[in-house]
């Protein structure tokens, strides 16, 4: 009987130890799981100039965050609402003409890390005032994360645009061959603060005004919002021809519209101030590539 019992103990005991270990398992499994989906984690360091929380009509207003997502990104959404949204309500609409934000990119898709910079266009006749900011970060396992901010719009408070002064450029029509660079260089400066700097290198059958050229059609020698001081930058870019890639801020591929061709181009320098959305625009540098 003795030797019964202490069979059926071991038993016993045997058994507990292996539920006790298979119960650890399942929890350490759990910890493991809930350590490989953590929701994306977002850190914001710009809303509007040097982080101000400002943006102002006519303009556009600089966003910046890291972001990092061990389930890899899915979508990033920006939205923005007037302060005065809450309150609407679901019979009375009393804000319809506002300005209000909803885009989402998908350029991030299936990165664990990025940096996200983009400028978000505030019409002229944008109501100035309160507005509440969303960042928000959906991952592939459909978690999600959001940061939000208070952002104030301002009427443009900078009458006075910035200069543009070149010192070296190519001469009228030089040729420009596959795997020749192609270099331009000189400084910009404003009265009150620079808000942001493109050189694009411009095909003439584009016909594309000044106003027009930006980074999504042209070729980008430089595109930069961060500066020497607040006030003026120096700059000496160049690009090569052939170039898989341009300079822009997250370079993009040179395919499509903007791809290489035997053609006349021009260089043009664009620069805008800080508060008050005034552009000024450098004379067309003419150059003949041949590829």
């Amino acid at each position: 009987m003795y030797n019964k019992l202490k069979i059926n103990n071991m038993k016993t005991k045997t058994l507990l130890s292996i539920a006790f270990a298979f119960i650890t398992g399942l929890i350490l499994l759990s910890c493991e799981e809930d350590e490989d989906n953590q929701k994306p984690v977002i850190n914001l360091t710009e809303l509007g100039y040097e982080n101000s929380k400002i943006g102002y009509s006519g303009t556009d207003i600089h966003i910046e965050a890291d972001i990092v997502a061990e389930g890899t990104i899915d979508i990033v959404t920006i939205e923005i609402h007037p302060e005065s949204e809450h309150e609407k309500s679901a019979s009375i609409d009393l804000h319809e003409d506002e300005w209000e934000v909803d885009t989402s990119f998908t350029e991030f898709s299936g990165l664990k890390n990025t940096n996200f910079h983009k400028h978000i266009d505030i019409p002229a006749d944008a109501d100035t005032g309160h507005y509440h900011f969303h960042f928000i970060v959906t991952d592939m396992e459909g978690q999600q994360s959001v940061v939000e901010e208070e952002l104030k719009i301002k009427h443009p408070d900078d009458a006075v645009a910035p200069e543009i002064s070149i010192s070296s450029a190519p001469t009228i029509n030089q040729v420009f061959n596959n795997n020749e660079t192609i270099s331009i260089s000189g400084s910009v400066s404003d009265d009150q603060a620079l808000g942001g700097v493109y050189i694009g290198l411009v095909r003439e059958s584009q016909n594309l005004t000044d106003t027009e050229v930006n980074a999504t059609n042209t070729i980008t020698i430089l595109h930069t919002h961060e500066f020497d001081s607040p006030t003026s930058h120096v700059f000496s870019v160049s690009i090569t021809v052939g170039a898989a890639q341009d300079n822009d801020i997250t370079p993009k591929d040179i395919t499509g519209d903007i791809a290489w061709q035997s053609a006349n181009y021009y260089i043009i320098v664009k620069c805008k101030d800080a508060f008050g959305g005034n552009w000024t625009f450098s004379n067309h540098y003419p150059i003949q590539i041949n590829y």
